[in-house]
């Protein structure tokens, strides 16, 4: 039988939608962004980059800080694998 990792098919999942997977790739193009130039640069409602932005967060796959009124987000490096990360950059 074969075991599954259930935290590595969470990441796939959430990298599986389009609109988080250009998420992924504009931060690791721009190292840190806005959720409001996230959803600028992908025509996305703010709306929708939050609610992508924290299923992202909550499989590790970004990290954020504060930023005065605005919240910074980058790609937390530590939780991926180089495979995705090769991916990404492609």
């Amino acid at each position: 039988m074969i075991m599954v990792d259930e935290e590595k098919v969470k990441i796939l999942k959430a990298v599986a939608n389009e609109n988080r997977f250009l998420i992924l790739k504009l931060l690791r193009e721009n190292n840190e962004m806005s959720v409001g130039d996230l959803a600028e640069k992908i025509n996305s409602p703010i709306r929708s980059m939050s609610k992508d932005l924290r299923i992202l967060r909550k499989v590790n796959l970004v990290n954020f800080r504060n930023h005065f009124a605005n919240r910074l987000y980058s790609i937390n490096t530590e939780n991926f694998s180089k495979e995705l990360l090769t991916f990404i950059d492609r």
